[in-house]
């Protein structure tokens, strides 16, 4: 069935992988259930010395305390307005478009250029990290972010493509080369001055990744046959990552990326490649979400 005709339902929501193994979402399920019980036989006090031994100090044998959060509750709702609590305020510290590395142009939303999205800040955020400068500093001024760009909505992007959950097919080949610049990542220096955020102009640590940049493959990875490709027969670099969800900033201060849905962004009979059990398993199909395959 093509995915694109299922109405109202994401294809994300769609799954594809045919294992009869217990899935992750069930494994966390048992764990967190298995807490709750216990926690439920803490409280009533029903385990006793016997609970003691078995779980010691750990974490999970505390009671839960009061909140730390001390701020007065935003209530629920929904407009145009960017809520936050009293004695709080919200900035914007850097948009779609901005400026990122030395050398890029200002934003120009009518002329719109791979080479000039390469240079700035991409689309849709996921993931953001942030990296004390210098490393170990606790004075909270100033930060090295790492920003995951996770995908685009060319029906927003660009002027006369239409509406509706195919508009992304209709991108002509400039403006693909344009998503593809605004996949990825971003990495930009951030400073406080009189208490307000902003980023360091043409900073040295600044970097924009997308789904152009080459990456040198490390590790049990490198060389591998499934790794070799016409443009690098040896196996050791690819090009570029998108669909960048993911994220986490590890203790010795790097930053780690994650791609999903990777499977929407290809296009061709996958059934007639050679790893076509593998690529049913990640739901690639015929139906692209993407113009990019073109």
């Amino acid at each position: 069935m093509d995915k694109r005709s299922l109405g109202n339902i994401d294809p994300e929501d769609l799954g594809s992988n045919p294992s009869g193994e217990t899935s992750m979402g069930e494994l966390i399920e048992r764990r967190l259930g298995r807490r709750a019980a216990l926690r439920g036989l803490l409280g009533a006090g029903a385990v006793g010395a016997l609970t003691h031994e078995l779980l010691g100090s750990s974490a999970l044998a505390q009671p839960a305390g009061p909140s730390t959060l001390t701020f007065k509750e935003v209530l629920h709702g929904m407009d145009k307005t960017h809520h936050v609590p009293e004695g709080y305020e919200a900035q914007v510290l850097i948009r779609w478009g901005d400026p990122v590395v030395a050398g890029a142009p200002a934003f120009d939303p009518n002329n719109l250029t791979a080479a000039s999205q390469e240079k700035q800040f991409g689309y849709n955020c996921d993931f953001i990290g942030l990296h004390p400068l210098p490393i170990g500093s606790t004075t909270g001024d100033r930060f090295l972010m790492a920003v995951n760009h996770e995908y685009t909505d060319p029906g927003l992007m660009f002027a006369g493509l239409g509406s509706g959950r195919n508009v992304n097919l209709n991108a002509s080949k400039p403006q693909v080369e344009v998503e593809l610049a605004a996949h990825g990542g971003a990495v930009i220096e951030i400073v406080r001055e009189n208490g307000t955020w902003k980023v360091v102009p043409d900073s040295k640590y600044a970097r924009r990744i997308s789904a152009n940049t080459p990456f040198e493959v490390s590790g049990p990875a490198a060389g591998h046959e499934k790794m070799k490709t016409s443009a690098d027969p040896t196996g050791r670099k690819v090009f570029g990552m998108l669909n960048n969800c993911a994220g986490g900033s590890t203790p010795w201060g790097t930053w780690l990326t994650c791609e999903e849905n990777f499977n929407g962004y290809f296009g061709g009979d996958a059934e007639a490649m050679p790893d076509a059990k593998a690529y049913k398993r990640y739901g690639v199909t015929k139906a692209s979400w993407y113009a990019w395959s073109k």
